[in-house]
């Protein structure tokens, strides 16, 4: 059994407000009385993008510390910007290719891919993610539980706003999806709202937002509820390759 931790939509932007939040979430976290295997970061980790905000979230995050208590896990989203991403928090030189990446956690595999579009709030995996993603899985022996997780959901979460700049094209990831059973589900952020669908016959989660969380149509005019509480969800992938998720406040 793996235990993960997610949260998602930082916007961290220099204000003592999404500081706060964020630091927040991140001492209920670590002040949890059992482990954590990962802690999955699903996007818009900044606001802006800039290479300081990049740094707030490492420190807040841990990601500098000599013995953090659980592995962080990333992607970016469509606020996020490549090249100072990888410099502040992956410590590798500025690229703008895509930020895929793979990680072993206990008996499974968390995947996590970049679906940010550079200058577009819309996401997509390109033809290169698609063929590092079926290259990792194939490494694999088709039996070990994978868990994807990217920014921007594959489906509709009935709000026009993170409808608006959805996944394009998600048949392609669908038929991957449906060809591998050892893929248990897909974790998303974007949307701000806690939710639960299905995708291409596996579990769909969006975690919700730090920053704010999304009022749906018939809860208000106004989309973003800053008065919320600080969102995060704990997702178990068992050893039938099950996913259950619980949502939290903090």
């Amino acid at each position: 059994m793996v235990v993960l931790a997610q949260i998602s939509d930082l916007h961290l932007d220099g204000t003592a407000r999404a500081t706060e939040r964020a630091e927040r979430v991140m001492r209920r976290l670590l002040a949890l009385p059992g482990p954590l295997d990962a802690l999955l970061v699903t996007g818009d980790i900044t606001d802006h993008g800039t290479e300081a905000e990049y740094e707030e979230a490492a420190r807040i995050l841990g990601l500098h510390d000599p013995d953090p208590p659980f592995p962080v896990l990333m992607c970016p989203g469509n606020h996020d910007r490549r090249e100072p991403y990888r410099k502040a928090l992956l410590g590798e030189p500025p690229a703008s290719d895509p930020v895929n990446r793979s990680y072993w956690v206990g008996e499974a595999v968390v995947v996590m891919l970049d679906s940010s579009i550079p200058g577009s709030d819309e996401g997509e995996l390109g033809r290169g993610t698609y063929a590092w993603l079926e290259d990792t899985l194939d490494e694999l022996d088709g039996e070990t539980p994978v868990l994807l997780a990217l920014h921007h959901p594959p489906v509709a979460v009935h709000h026009p706003l993170p409808d608006g700049f959805g996944l394009r094209r998600p048949a392609r990831l669908a038929a991957l999806i449906r060809d591998r059973p050892e893929v248990a589900g897909v974790v998303t952020g974007h949307a701000h709202s806690p939710a639960a669908s299905v995708f291409a016959g596996r579990p769909l989660i969006v975690g919700p937002g730090v920053t704010w969380t999304l009022r749906l149509p018939w809860e208000g005019e106004d989309p973003a509820d800053l008065d919320a509480p600080v969102g995060f969800a704990f997702h178990v992938l068992d050893d039938e390759r099950r996913l259950t998720t619980h949502f939290r406040a903090a």
